[in-house]
């Protein structure tokens, strides 16, 4: 079996002396599609930004690059403090990772080559030369995507990737970055509310409420008992057949040559609530 991508060993946070996640131990499998899963409060949250090294924390947390190198990062937040009269276009935000420069001198052409090449892998060709101000919800999705993708990482990490989308543009987001990861072969680890959306595209599962309450494959971690215990409620049974091996398939994958527009994306129609 292959070293995990990332390795979390009796992690535990307090802040502001409020046990917020407590003695957690789990693994992300290398190259798969991990979600992370609990109600509001559980901590989800908190342990990617312990990861990310944005928050103390006792335990350990292990991150595995390919040929013993430091592992490269993408991170999706999930929503970006945007003034939104800021004067900038999606090119320019995409280049501003890497240009020394002030952008009003221009952006080289190195650096807005790869920014088309990014904006060209989530279907985003469109959006260089708009106001990133003026993106819709789904469109600045897109965007965070196409700037998490630059650096070619080997760990994409996304916090509610899918918030306030409408089915539609979920799931077309998500067949997105099934294509992605398996074209790419990084490990995507993400935050994620929606069961739905988990119980098609997660290939691995890590249950939380403070503490871990379950991890492992879709089949084993979304059991009425599991989510009882995360949830505090009954949720019933998850139908097997609707359980994916995250996988991107002839039936809900557009055409790569032609990735799905922007325009399905809906805005979102209110801020999801905030994870400790």
């Amino acid at each position: 079996m292959s070293e995990p991508a990332v390795s979390f060993r009796q992690v535990s946070v307090r802040l502001d002396g409020v046990s917020i996640l407590e003695d957690v131990t789990a693994t992300v499998p290398r190259g798969s599609c991990t979600a992370i899963i609990g109600p509001n409060g559980a901590g989800k949250t908190t342990l990617l930004l312990a990861m990310l090294g944005h928050v103390h924390y006792k335990g350990t947390i292990a991150l595995s690059g390919s040929l013993g190198r430091r592992c490269r990062i993408g991170y999706v937040p999930q929503k970006l403090n945007l003034d939104r009269g800021l004067p900038i276009t999606v090119a320019e935000f995409l280049a501003s990772a890497h240009q020394r420069k002030p952008l009003w001198f221009g952006i080289s052409g190195s650096l807005s080559e790869r920014a088309m090449q990014a904006l060209r892998m989530v279907g985003g060709e469109a959006l260089a030369s708009k106001a990133l101000g003026s993106l819709s919800g789904g469109e600045l999705q897109r965007a965070l995507l196409a700037f998490a993708l630059l650096d070619q990482p080997e760990l994409l990490v996304l916090d509610e990737p899918t918030a306030g989308m409408d089915v539609q543009g979920e799931a077309m987001f998500c067949s997105l970055l099934d294509h992605l990861r398996s074209r790419h072969g990084f490990t995507e680890l993400m935050v994620s509310h929606d069961i739905a959306a988990v119980t098609h595209h997660a290939t691995h599962v890590i249950c939380l409420n403070r503490r871990l309450v379950a991890e492992g494959a879709p089949r084993e971690v979304l059991s009425p008992d599991n989510l009882a215990l995360a949830f505090g409620i009954h949720m019933g049974m998850v139908n097997p057949n609707a359980l994916g091996d995250g996988q991107p398939s002839s039936t809900d994958l557009p055409d790569p040559s032609d990735p799905p527009c922007c325009a399905h994306c809906a805005p979102p129609t209110g801020d999801a609530p905030a994870d400790a």
